[in-house]
């Protein structure tokens, strides 16, 4: 397996290309089941995650081709041939049971993989199913299988959300775009990145109103069509690659970042030092003086994202004082913990919280990625640590950044990937 190299100690500077973000990019993806007609997708990221979505997209009879300058634009389209996405795809990425709802809504069937848990706890789909069955949906369990069918078209129900779920908003706002009549979602998330989706449905003609509240309103259409959409910027990426310049000291703009869509990141990284400011072409991001402890919980947008949670734990370890890390969406989201610890991190874990008391200095060491984000969260760690610093099983990483090595290069860093 690949390595990552890191010899830190540099303070990095200079610019930063922010991607398309992947959790935007799936779900419009997915969209492309629910019309006959070629969907456009612009400034698409080039990683793993796309690939198995397009894989899983195949099997349904939907041609996913790249197109643009450096494959940047995706374009979809095709007849639905097949309605089973498989354990095989699905174990691999769990965006795949985004495709539920569309196919029930275009097609009256679906065979999906239960997703199971994964590495960071386990993330159930019972709000997807129940939102669908009250819609009209007959939905049941079998050999590890959600098999859902519905005679007709899915009506028109108002569901409201014990919890702001990201990937049930999803699912039932595009089933609700071909559903026979009116749908209310009531606490429906907010992230940006359903704001993207719905944008995009109602350019194929979806009449979704209250877009970016937590309330979607969504009038049943009898088909949508074709349209081209551009993806908004990574806000992952970009805290992300914010950390970075922060915990070295140094200074990076990010371009084509948008300081509104980081709503918590932005105002926390403030309160630990950390200048952000809007410009003309991006975000720019530099450490004002020492860097202070900051107290912070994850909680759905606008609040803390789980996403960033690792990272800004890497950031709050070379921090002056001590910082309380409190994770409400995931209940197993500290494995990065004991491998900052290595590191000459001084983190303890109490339940749901973690208290970090900043060190003066990390100290290069062989550590072991778990997730996505625990991966990136040591390349951050190791970009400020003394000697060197190396970052194992790190196929993680190409799931959600693009080219990291390559961009943390250009601005300064030791960094290389060991072919394994």
């Amino acid at each position: 397996m690949d390595r990552i190299r890191i010899r830190g100690g540099r303070p990095l500077g200079g610019e930063i290309a922010i991607g398309g973000a992947k959790n935007a990019a799936l779900p419009l993806m997915a969209a492309g089941l629910l019309t006959e007609q070629r969907l456009v997708l612009s400034n698409v990221p080039r990683l793993a995650d796309i690939e198995t979505m397009a894989w899983l997209l195949a099997g349904h009879g939907i041609a996913v081709e790249r197109k643009g300058p450096e494959g940047r634009d995706l374009s979809l389209g095709g007849a639905i041939t097949g309605t089973e996405a498989p354990y095989d795809i699905v174990r691999k990425m769990r965006a795949s049971v985004l495709v539920l709802g569309p196919l029930l809504a275009r097609v009256g069937e679906a065979q999906v993989s239960m997703p199971g848990g994964c590495a960071i706890g386990t993330r159930p789909v019972d709000l997807h199913l129940k939102g669908l069955e009250q819609m009209g949906a007959a939905i049941a369990l079998e050999g590890g299988y959600i098999r859902a069918r519905v005679a007709g078209r899915l009506r028109g129900a108002t569901i409201v959300l014990p919890f702001a779920s990201v990937g049930a908003t999803e699912n039932l706002l595009m089933a609700a775009a071909l559903a026979d009549g009116q749908t209310v979602i009531a606490n429906a998330a907010r992230e940006p990145e359903i704001a993207c989706l719905a944008i995009c449905l109602n350019a194929m003609g979806a009449r979704i109103t209250g877009v970016g509240s937590d309330r979607l309103t969504i009038e049943g259409v009898a088909a949508l069509h074709g349209a081209e959409h551009r993806i908004i910027p990574d806000r992952i990426e970009t805290g992300t690659y914010a950390c970075a310049a922060a915990i070295t000291g140094g200074e990076m703009r990010l371009l084509g970042a948008r300081l509104a869509d980081l709503g918590a990141v932005a105002r926390t990284l403030g309160e630990a030092g950390v200048m952000i400011e809007d410009g003309p072409d991006g975000v720019l991001v530099r450490r004002d003086g020492t860097l202070r402890g900051a107290d912070v919980m994850t909680e759905p947008y606008p609040g803390f994202p789980t996403d960033m949670q690792a990272q800004f734990m890497a950031l709050m370890s070379v921090a002056e004082g001590a910082a309380m890390v409190t994770e409400t969406i995931f209940e197993n989201r500290f494995m990065h913990v004991p491998e900052l610890n290595r590191m000459g991190a001084r983190i303890n874990v109490h339940g749901a919280s973690a208290i970090v008391r900043g060190v003066g200095s990390l100290s290069g060491a062989p550590v072991m990625a778990t997730d996505l984000r625990a991966s990136v969260s040591l390349i951050v760690a190791g970009l400020a640590a003394r000697g060197e610093t190396v970052v194992n099983r790190v196929y993680h990483l190409d799931r959600g950044y693009e080219a990291l090595e390559g961009k943390l290069a250009a601005c300064g860093a030791d960094i290389e990937r060991i072919a394994g």
